[in-house]
């Protein structure tokens, strides 16, 4: 929002700091992490940039007030109280400028209270929080709620979902589940997706067959060669499907160079081959480089396991 905002809060910002990232950074012992690739997504783009930023910002032009980010723009209370103003009429008797960090929450609290009388949401996917702490995928679903309850003729993009990890850590290490959540609903005329990644016959076998399974076990995920590049989610899965509590001091989190991925997916090897599943023509380096036939063999040996 014009005025200088801060800069985004990043929900792993000790991980890039601290390699032996403790489990204390995840006070609430649970969170989301919406996946890198699905922020690349153009019907995200546009949902975010165009449609809801702009839906903001046309609705709150004759206060002359412009937002620019919607991660970076709502996390005082200011602007969201405004919206409620503006279709609800609700007028609350709230400092304007929230200063403070206490002093923000308090006003969220009292603007989200109001907002989620009129929204009538059973399944709220946003707190006080979250919003906050900038959170973008709380963010987009309290946004999308208020436009579709307060101006339903406002075309939202049909069917935009984003990869998440949900993430569950304890002081012993952490368990994960990969899922799809979904922020607008599907109209049902979305053109057809294409899945194919690659022209082998025998890949696109072990393809299907690694995403049946995966779907099996409530996962869903697509461009299967990128996804596993950084060794993240591989290492997530194996301590998934094998029950495994993998401490946060044995990996990186956030990789952010070339060898820290190396590391990531080699150690997943390594745990593969405890396991006793042959995956020894498969490098480190060809799933980094997101060779697909590697990764796929790599999948294809941990979920035919599992896959029964």
């Amino acid at each position: 929002m014009d005025g200088g905002g801060a800069m985004e809060a990043d929900p792993f910002h000790n991980a890039k700091e601290d390699e032996h990232m403790d489990a204390q950074t995840f006070k609430a012992g649970k969170m989301k992490m919406i996946q890198p690739d699905s922020l690349k997504d153009p019907k995200l783009d546009k949902l975010k940039e165009q449609v809801l930023l702009g839906w903001i910002n046309e609705s709150l032009k004759a206060e002359h007030i412009v937002v620019q980010s919607v991660e970076e723009d709502l996390y005082d209370g200011l602007v969201l109280h405004h919206l409620l103003a503006r279709f609800a009429g609700v007028h609350l008797t709230l400092e304007e400028m929230a200063l403070t960090a206490s002093a923000q929450i308090r006003k969220l609290e009292a603007v989200l209270e109001e907002l989620d009388k009129r929204l009538e949401q059973q399944d709220t996917k946003w707190e006080v929080s979250l919003i906050h702490k900038k959170d973008l995928l709380a963010t987009l679903h309290l946004l999308v709620a208020m436009v579709t309850r307060f101006q339903p003729e406002v075309e939202l993009p049909s069917n935009v979902k984003v990869q998440v990890v949900v993430l569950e850590v304890s002081r012993t290490g952490i368990q994960s589940d990969v899922q799809t959540e979904v922020l607008t609903e599907d109209r049902g005329d979305n053109a057809q997706e294409v899945s194919d990644t690659t022209d082998d016959p025998m890949e696109q076998l072990m393809e299907m067959e690694v995403k049946q399974t995966m779907a099996g076990v409530g996962l869903q995920v697509s461009d299967l060669d990128q996804q596993f590049s950084d060794g993240v989610i591989l290492l997530l899965l194996i301590g998934q499907l094998e029950g495994f509590f993998i401490p946060l001091s044995d990996f990186r989190l956030t990789p952010d160079s070339h060898e820290h991925r190396l590391h990531n997916v080699s150690l997943a090897l390594s745990l593969l081959a405890d396991l006793g599943l042959q995956v020894s023509a498969v490098q480190a380096q060809d799933v980094v480089s997101q060779d697909v036939a590697g990764t796929l063999k790599v999948l294809y040996a941990l979920f035919r396991k599992h896959g029964g």
